[in-house]
């Protein structure tokens, strides 16, 4: 099996693992352990295996003036990023959730045009003004239908503030995943990211009722722990080192496809009319955002 392949199914498995992940960790929160709670659980765990496995990592040394690069990353990618998809995910349903990530693109272009000058084109705006209609639709209309989810306008509002944190993210970051190994850079993206939600998670750590936790509830913590964040982020990286990063990122519009089918297979969730047109305009506003041109080369 060559590299390109084992790449495309490293990519592929991580991409299931996104796509299980959104109804896994609903069916932790809020019963068992609460949203905040969960984050100290996963930025604290990953936090420990990165800097386990930089043992046998490189060595390298963080230039001083890079610290800040990588706090502000850590604030949008890990802190920020992760405090509002879990929370917003404890209000709000799988698929709609799902959903809503798929807006990523869009507003890493949004994010690129007003932090790097990148220059917009029509057909690019017609797709962000499309994709934002389609989000705006699903935050104001998604509670209609079944799936449980308490708040499901003001959880689809905090995915949706997670995606553009995580967009920001990916556009600061990209100098500095340049500039350091993977594994470095990592380490200290989850030692900062841990700094910054220690305070919101360690009251709802320390409520956790541990004894009368089911077995099965350990293995959904752990799954996201262990899966979630660190698996995923290793696959990822071994196929961006195979792949070309448009190659990978087209990967994320299969989330809402796995998480809507685990989501239905186990009964978490439902579909509906707003949901099914909400996400036909997003699709559609991420098409035209990511398409390549005629002058563009394709490799």
């Amino acid at each position: 099996m060559n590299g390109r392949v084992l790449a495309l199914l490293a990519t592929s498995i991580a991409t299931l693992i996104y796509g299980i992940t959104f109804t896994v960790a609903k069916e932790v929160m809020p019963t068992f352990v609460k949203p905040y709670g969960f984050i100290f659980l996963r930025v604290g765990g990953a936090c420990t295996v990165f800097w386990l496995l930089n043992a046998f990592a490189v060595k390298q040394k963080i230039e001083r003036a890079d610290y800040k690069k990588i706090a502000m990353a850590a604030f949008f990618g890990v802190a920020l990023n992760m405090l509002c998809f879990f929370k917003g995910l404890s209000y709000t349903t799988p698929i709609s959730a799902s959903v809503m990530m798929v807006t990523t693109p869009i507003l890493v272009l949004i994010f690129s045009s007003i932090l790097l000058k990148e220059r917009m084109i029509p057909r690019k705006i017609a797709g962000v003004i499309i994709g934002l209609i389609g989000a705006v639709i699903l935050i104001a209309y998604g509670s209609q239908g079944g799936g449980d989810g308490e708040n499901r306008m003001l959880g689809n509002f905090l995915v949706l503030v997670n995606a553009a944190s995580y967009a920001v993210y990916l556009v600061v970051v990209k100098s500095l995943l340049q500039k350091y190994h993977p594994l470095v850079f990592v380490k200290w993206l989850y030692t900062f990211g841990f700094l910054f939600v220690l305070p919101f998670g360690i009251q709802e750590f320390l409520e956790v009722n541990w004894q009368t936790m089911p077995t099965g509830i350990y293995l959904r913590v752990g799954f996201v722990v262990l899966f979630t964040t660190c698996i995923t982020y290793l696959f990822n990286l071994f196929a961006l080192s195979k792949l070309k990063p448009t190659t990978v990122s087209v990967f994320i519009y299969l989330q809402p496809v796995i998480a809507a089918i685990y989501a239905l297979f186990v009964g978490s969730d439902s579909l509906n009319w707003v949901k099914i047109i909400a996400t036909l305009l997003i699709f559609f506003g991420v098409f035209l955002v990511t398409k390549q041109g005629a002058e563009s080369t394709h490799k």
